[in-house]
């Protein structure tokens, strides 16, 4: 059969990859050049051993042409082998068979495989299924990437980039639940930066925005892979410190301290000196609500303080301490920080 009259390249930014399943030189004769001529890069397997290699490689086919006569196992035993790969689950598989029967036509309608081609369909056939299997399978891709996307965005604060209060506070059951069957500890850092509303007064809000972007930024890069970093408040922020001790967290938040506000910010053209007061607890596998309590009860000892403290609950507070003047070398403002 001339497979290649009447049929047209596909239209597709990267080149799609078809894996041909069949021992039948007539087939992979009359199928590679139609393939090729489409701009697809084809990939030849003569087993269904050598098929299911290829389909559980790092980087799957994108389509799969599989010859009901392959050998090595029956049909439905490789499809269900093929299935079991969690890359290779998206993957459209095209049973082509010389006729239709009822197995063949069961596969199709329980959704086993995406399409049933005849080895006898004419070229304009075999070009309408082909174009029209892809076009569904990046349809389909596009719209998980758009629902990762859409989750994501559920997930982050929208300004900052970092995580929302609710979604930091799903992880920290989770991270509390790992900390409890490990037996390993768990610390929470919470920090506000001091007299924000009166930048936001002088600076206005757009500047401020930055302001809270590049402490977002900074924070994160002084995080391990398995910190979480969100933004439970306007001016505040919450870091989850799995398989950190009391002690390790304070000698982060000391880093915090020096590393992200010892640093001026430059915004709206100026530099700004910032400072924080930071609030520890640890979570001795209590339930993150109690300690995120804690981490705010120990925020308010440091604020009492003054600009720059850190507390940690459990050591002695200072309530009853007076306002103190935090002086802006850079604006000359004196701040007055509770």
């Amino acid at each position: 059969m001339d497979l290649m009259r009447g049929f047209t390249r596909m239209p597709q930014l990267t080149p799609p990859a078809f894996l041909l399943a069949s021992p039948d030189p007539a087939l992979l004769s009359a199928l590679e050049p139609l393939l090729h001529a489409a701009g697809a890069h084809v990939e030849a397997a003569l087993s269904a051993h050598a098929a299911l290699a290829a389909i559980f490689a790092p980087r799957p086919p994108d389509a799969v042409l599989l010859d009901t006569g392959l050998p090595g196992m029956p049909v439905t035993r490789f499809l269900a082998a093929a299935r079991s790969h969690a890359a290779a689950v998206r993957v459209p598989i095209v049973l082509i068979a010389g006729s239709v029967n009822r197995e063949w036509a069961e596969l199709l309608a329980e959704g086993a495989v995406n399409d049933l081609i005849l080895r006898s369909d004419e070229p304009a056939y075999w070009q309408l299924r082909l174009d029209m299997m892809l076009r569904h399978h990046r349809l389909a891709l596009e719209l998980d990437s758009l629902r990762d996307m859409a989750l994501r965005t559920a997930q982050l604060d929208r300004l900052t980039g970092v995580y929302n209060r609710e979604t930091l506070l799903a992880m920290l059951f989770r991270e509390t639940d790992r900390a409890q069957r490990l037996g390993s500890p768990l610390s929470l850092v919470l920090f506000d930066i001091d007299d924000f509303g009166h930048w936001n007064s002088r600076l206005g809000a757009d500047a401020c925005d930055e302001l809270l972007c590049q402490t977002a930024s900074r924070t994160s890069s002084l995080l391990r892979s398995y910190d979480q970093l969100g933004r439970p408040g306007m001016d505040e922020f919450l870091v989850a410190l799995p398989s950190c001790a009391i002690a390790n967290a304070m000698a982060f938040t000391e880093r915090l301290r020096s590393e992200v506000f010892a640093e001026p910010f430059h915004v709206a053209g100026e530099s700004i000196r910032l400072s924080a007061c930071f609030g520890i607890a640890a979570s001795h596998g209590r339930s993150p609500v109690v300690v995120l309590c804690e981490a705010e009860r120990a925020l308010e000892w440091a604020k009492a303080a003054g600009p720059e403290t850190i507390q940690c609950f459990g050591s002695v507070p200072h309530p009853d301490s007076s306002p103190v003047t935090f002086f802006s070398n850079v604006s000359g403002d004196d701040l007055l920080a509770w």
